[in-house]
This record gives structure tokens, sequence and C-alpha cells, in this order.
């Protein structure tokens, strides 16, 4: 009787150590439940806050585009000037917005983001100097972050920079470069309506 007491308790206490032992499993898998649901949530969240910062630069660039467009040429200086206000409260408001995603670097990556912007800041100023040697430039530097065979030779030196860099970082730096480009064709192209125009206009040229 005593034996079958003694037998029935330790029935009891595996019992209870083996239902602990699934509890604790179904606790832990609860919480890698939760934390998979929250890294969906995290990477959903970088995404908006990317596609923002993006467009964010977009609208930058397009009233920046209007700023210095020929169509702000094309009208009375009472427009003009009503247009131009619009344009600058608008960039001011965007300009008060911010929206930063991160990037988790290591020290070879952040030494190779450091190096291509570097880079690209003297392309920048090079632009400013000298459009047309700039430009080619700026085209041989934005042909190593595309993958279609480039019309332009490409800058092999940026390219290593590039791929060093991490995998968001490759992202903003081709973004950065496409933004520039677009900048520097509606340049070329306003240079060129305008000595279009100069030509064109019967006064310009002498005649009445």
């Amino acid at each position: 009787m005593a034996q079958a007491k003694i037998q029935a308790k330790m029935n009891d206490a595996m019992g209870s150590k083996f239902s602990r032992t699934l509890s604790m499993a179904d606790r832990s898998g609860q919480l890698l439940e939760s934390l998979d649901q929250l890294e969906m949530r995290v990477e959903a969240l970088r995404e908006t806050a990317s596609a923002m910062e993006q467009e964010r630069e977009l609208i930058l660039e397009t009233i920046q585009s209007i700023q210095n467009g020929q169509e702000l040429r094309n009208v009375s200086q009472g427009e003009r000037e009503e247009l131009s206000l619009t344009a600058n409260r608008l960039m001011g408001r965007a300009l008060c917005v911010e929206v930063s995603v991160g990037t988790i670097r290591n020290s070879q990556q952040e030494e190779a983001l450091r190096n291509a912007n570097s880079l690209i800041d003297e392309i920048v100023r090079k632009l400013l100097d000298d459009m047309n040697s700039g430009r080619e430039r700026l085209l041989a530097v934005y042909a190593a972050c595309v993958t279609e065979a480039p019309p332009v030779p490409i800058d092999q030196k940026f390219q290593a920079l590039v791929i060093s860099c991490a995998l968001e970082d490759q992202k903003k730096i081709k973004r950065r470069l496409e933004t520039l480009v677009r900048n520097v064709e509606n340049a070329g192209k306003n240079i060129k309506i305008m000595d279009h125009q100069k030509l064109e206009d019967p006064q310009a040229n002498g005649c009445q």
C-alpha cells in the first residue's frame, strides 16, 4: 500500500514536470510567433518609410525643376513672381518633412559608402564648373549602377565601391545618380530651348 502511494506520487511528479516542459515549449513557440509577426511589421514599416523618403525626393526634384524650368520664363513677370512664391513655400514645407531609414553597416561598407559619396560630390562640383566634362564623368559612374549594357564606358573603380556598399545604400546611390542625370539632361534641354528661341526670334537676329 505504501509502495503504491509512493509510486503514485512519483507518477504525479513526472506528470507535473512533463506538463511544465510542454508549457515552456508552448510559451517559447508563442514568443517566436510574435517575433515573426513583428519582423514582418518592421520590414513593412521600413518599406513604407523608404517609399515616403523616395516620394519626398521626387517632390523636391519636381519643385526644383519647375523653379528652374523654361516654362516659368514664358509667363508674365507678375505670374512668375506669384508662381515662384508658391514653389518656394512648397519647397519649404517639403523640406520640413524628415524621413530617414537607417542602414546597418560594417566598417568596410561604411568606408565604401563614404568614398562613393565623396566621388559623387566631386562630380557635382565638376558639373558646376564644366557641364560637358562633368556630364561624361557622371554617365560613367551611373553606368556602373545599371544592369543593362550602357552606351558609355563604365567607371570600374566606382563600380567596385558600389558593390562593397550595403544593398540599401546601393539603391540610394543609384537613385541619387538618376536624379543628377535627369537634372543635367533638363538643364541641357533648357539651354537648347533658349538657344533655339534666340535663333528663331526675328528681333534677336536683327530682322523686322
